[in-house]
């Protein structure tokens, strides 16, 4: 990507003077320097420790821990094409080989996994092909499904996802948008937590934690200004919900934050938004104009006491950014390790203040609760289970994409109701949970469903609901490499469980390493499992050793052939 004729470039001390003053400046600050340039140079990080008073040795450490600041041209114009645990089974080698000339390189997986494979170059996603052909395609809606198939099911996030012009304002006021603020404007910020708490809803993002307590502990905690934080860095491989929700409703999210906002008390919210979401970054920002213009943001909304502004903040590729206190990290202009817990966000937050982090898909609940109500979500789920869970469903099945289904839902029924089961003539053999972290599902533990007890009985958890599917093509071993490779290369390195961990699981999934004997090699690697997930810092490496230990009890002949050698007939 060529750079800008120089009589539009801003200076230096235009861009500082542009984001130094602004909540959580670092990231558009570097974003600013490595747009104009094309690469991060080192006076411009010399300029921007400078100007924001970081040791240049801290900034340059955290400069080089994210993946997408280029250091070296061609720069933000070299292609990254995505290299995920899809992606790598849908020919993303020969499209990289094919885009070889132009300086690319592999990336982690980027959320289009129900269309791939996704090729970033400078502010474009675009869907490439094995032959190297590039285009420039909207993100899928959600497919609808028939009543005929699934007879009395009801969607919460996705009920008005498919209107037509659902992303401007005036398509979301269209379909009853904002409603829910002017209801919550006219409620004791008490009142809105409680129909929440009531509702059951709870973290959508991979924790699970209730949404109604997590805004009451940030309701009665001292200190200010308090924030509402939107968990937008969807990075687990297998996940592309989130994306979906921002470019075809930003405004249900933005209207889900200001009412937490009013619920608890904050005046402020950041949308952190993974780097690899270049367009959702111009839709929500659109989005944010939109709503300020109509007095749905910022000052005295509607009239009314209550002020919120909206600030999105764009990461620069880390994994690990998707946990809540690294994230809290890299906004405040650090490198984004995990914070020890306690504290909790609830009270030492972004800047050391009590802050709500919830996800996208639980801000983007929020409305239509508030408007239907805590009974009527809870009537959204199976048996027990209160309300929906949107599950990205990908890989080897025919009808890959999001779906918002019932909590409770058999496994199967989604497989074969919604996503159309297995491609002609093959058989699905495994799915995995949570993206990659939940580990795989095989066999008679396919029978099961999706909902937390029911995954965790079977040693694996729903988490933020990616779906993976493998089929009777697909080498297992291959496919569990593959994902702990992916952990290693995540790990922030702070813990040496995770850092060491990962990088000797690696190793012998590969073959790289480790024992020839199968007893020895099982009890090697079930031991750093085993410390893995009693000692490491933060979700990563208590999450990792799933992949390692589900393989090990799904596919036993598989893991022996990988450590002996196939068996030799006599």
């Amino acid at each position: 990507m060529a750079a800008p004729p120089a009589t539009d470039r801003p200076s230096d001390a235009e861009l500082v003077a542009r984001w130094a003053g602004e909540p959580a400046p670092l990231l558009p600050l570097l974003h600013a320097f490595h747009e104009r340039d094309g690469v991060l140079t080192d006076d411009a990080i010399r300029r921007v420790a400078a100007a924001l008073r970081i040791p240049l040795a801290e900034l340059y450490g955290t400069v080089t821990f994210y993946h997408f600041f280029e250091r070296e041209q061609p720069g933000r114009a070299r292609p990254r094409v995505c290299d995920g645990p899809v992606c790598r089974r849908r020919g993303s080698a020969e499209l990289l080989a094919a885009l070889g000339h132009h300086g690319a390189e592999p990336m982690p997986c980027a959320g289009r996994c129900d269309e791939p494979i996704p090729v970033l170059v400078g502010d474009q996603q675009l869907v490439g092909a094995r032959d190297g052909e590039l285009r420039d395609l909207p993100t899928p809606l959600p497919p609808k499904l028939s009543d005929d198939r699934l007879p009395g099911w009801r969607e919460c996030v996705f009920r008005h996802i498919r209107t037509e012009g659902r992303a401007a304002l005036a398509g979301y006021r269209a379909t009853g948008g904002y409603a829910a603020l002017f209801r919550a404007i006219a409620m004791a910020p008490a009142e809105i937590v409680d129909v929440i708490a009531q509702s059951g809803l709870a973290g959508r993002g991979g924790a699970g934690f209730p949404t109604g307590v997590k805004w009451r502990l940030v309701a009665e905690a001292e200190g200010g200004p308090k924030s509402i934080v939107c968990n937008a860095d969807e990075g687990e491989p297998g996940c592309f919900k989130d994306r979906a929700l921002m470019d075809h409703d930003p405004h249900a999210v933005l209207e889900g934050m200001a009412i937490a906002g009013r619920a608890t008390g904050a005046a402020r919210g950041i949308i952190y938004l993974r780097y690899e979401y270049p367009h959702t970054l111009r839709v929500l920002e659109k989005a944010i104009r939109e709503a300020e213009r109509d007095g749905l943001l910022g000052e005295r909304i509607l009239g009314s006491e209550f002020s919120f502004r909206i600030h999105v903040r764009r990461g620069a590729g880390a994994y690990i950014c998707g946990e809540e206190t690294s994230l809290l990290e890299s906004l405040e202009g650090r490198r984004p390790w995990p914070r020890n817990k306690p504290p909790y966000p609830v009270t030492h937050g972004f800047e050391g203040l009590p802050t709500v982090v919830n996800n996208v898909e639980t801000l983007a609940s929020v409305p239509p609760i508030l408007l239907e109500g805590a009974d009527w979500y809870r009537g959204l789920g199976l048996g027990d289970h209160a309300g929906t869970k949107v599950v990205s469903v990908s890989g080897d099945v025919q009808r890959p994409g999001n779906y918002e289904v019932p909590i409770g839902l058999p496994l199967r029924t989604l497989l074969q109701d919604c996503a159309g089961g297995a491609l002609p003539g093959r058989r699905i053999v495994a799915v995995t949970q949570a993206g990659l972290s939940g580990g795989f599902l095989a066999g008679a533990d396919l029978d099961v469903t999706l909902d937390e007890p029911a995954l965790r009985a079977k040693g694996s958890f729903l988490g933020a609901a990616g779906l993976i599917v493998f089929d009777d093509s697909r080498d297992m071993v291959a496919v569990a490499a593959d994902g702990i490779e992916f952990f290693a290369h995540e790990s922030c390195g702070k813990c040496f469980p995770c850092r060491i961990g990962t990088t000797r699981l690696t190793e012998r999934l590969t073959g790289s390493d480790g024992p020839l004997d199968l007893d020895e090699w099982r009890s090697e690697v079930e031991d750093i499992c085993a410390t893995m997930k009693a000692t490491s810092a933060c979700g990563l490496g208590l999450a990792a050793p799933l992949i390692v230990e589900s393989l090990l009890r799904s596919f036993p002949d598989d893991v022996r052939a990988h450590v002996e050698g196939p068996a030799i007939e006599t």
